[in-house]
């Protein structure tokens, strides 16, 4: 009977030991990946220009101030690429990133024909970058549209009521550092607030209204928050026609003399090793192959990753999200 429970505990204490090794060595190996994805990132964005064909250009997942970004678009302006075809599917991010994302596609179309195609969603700062272009296609049932700009913080302070937490706080005027999420939001606090909303709603409005050459009837409707199938956003002239890629081809190849036999390239502005879905499909890999299948199930489940990009948009945001479905 001793013998038996000896061994049932050298088991467990293997077992112990087994797992403690996977996790450390799946801690490690993501470290390696995420090492040389920075090395590479350090070392420039591109690593090979479109030649002269068509060079398409890929934006997707949540849009934010990129210098990387930037560069690579003014690299591409400067290449020798006959036409640019944007590849869209965003629901927006930042202001500030929506606003820079654009003027680097305007610059590049300055230069080249482009064409923007969403492929299943240009919403809110998503769509600003689209207007970018003059000719926007996108399927017929692609998401388009969200005009409008957002503020949310979370307002914790009658939980910490409950639970007995104050936080002091000391500064220069009572305006600093509002709205805070530890103290109810004061009248004069909300109003500064809805003030730098609206004068960012308006820049949108305006910019939607200028690029898409809308009435203001016609821009009172499309501009309520809303978002649009893309069927109704051409009757509405948020898009100028239904189609993919192929169709921007065409078009190309119609109003600007582009050969339509010319070969497409992918463009990429950031390295693969920076992209973080890529890094995700990494992770869950090495913890299935280390055995942790489970820990890979609950990782996938949590959304880690989205929710850290989530975390990292700070400020005025033009971003839509459908309700979460538990």
């Amino acid at each position: 009977m001793s013998f038996d429970a000896d061994h049932i505990v050298d088991r467990r204490r293997m077992r112990r030991k087994l797992t403690f090794w996977r996790v450390v060595t799946v801690f490690v190996v993501i470290v390696a990946v995420v090492g040389a994805g920075l090395m590479f990132t350090n070392r420039g964005a591109i690593t090979g220009g479109p030649g002269a064909g068509i060079a398409r250009v890929t934006i997707e997942g949540l849009i934010r101030s990129s210098r990387q970004r930037s560069k690579a678009l003014e690299q591409l302006a400067e290449s020798n690429a006959k036409a640019v075809i944007v590849h869209i599917n965003s629901p927006g991010g930042t202001v500030a990133g929506s606003e820079e994302l654009f003027d680097s596609l305007v610059k590049v179309k300055a230069k080249k024909p482009m064409v923007v195609v969403v492929d299943g969603l240009a919403a809110s700062g998503g769509y600003i970058a689209a207007m970018a272009s003059d000719r926007i296609v996108a399927q017929q049932s692609a998401i388009v549209g969200s005009i409008g700009v957002i503020f949310q913080y979370p307002n914790v302070s009658e939980l910490l009521k409950t639970i007995g937490v104050q936080v002091e706080t000391i500064k220069s005027s009572p305006l600093k550092a509002a709205p805070s999420g530890y103290e109810p939001t004061s009248p004069e606090a909300r109003a500064a607030v809805e003030d730098i909303v609206k004068d960012s709603y308006d820049w949108f409005r305006g910019l939607v209204r200028d690029r898409r050459h809308l009435d203001p009837a016609l821009l009172q409707k499309v501009s309520d928050g809303r978002v649009f199938t893309g069927r109704q956003a051409v009757e509405l002239k948020l898009i100028d026609a239904l189609g993919d890629e192929q169709a921007a081809i065409d078009w190309l190849a119609k109003e600007k003399n582009i050969d339509a036999k010319t070969p497409v390239r992918d463009y990429p502005l950031a390295p693969r090793f920076s992209d973080l879905p890529f890094l995700h499909v990494a992770a869950l890999s090495l913890l299935d192959a280390a055995g942790l299948t489970g820990l890979a199930g609950r990782f996938k489940e949590w959304g880690a990753l989205q929710a850290v990009e989530r975390l990292n948009l700070d400020g005025l945001l033009v971003l839509w999200h459908p309700p979460s479905s538990n």
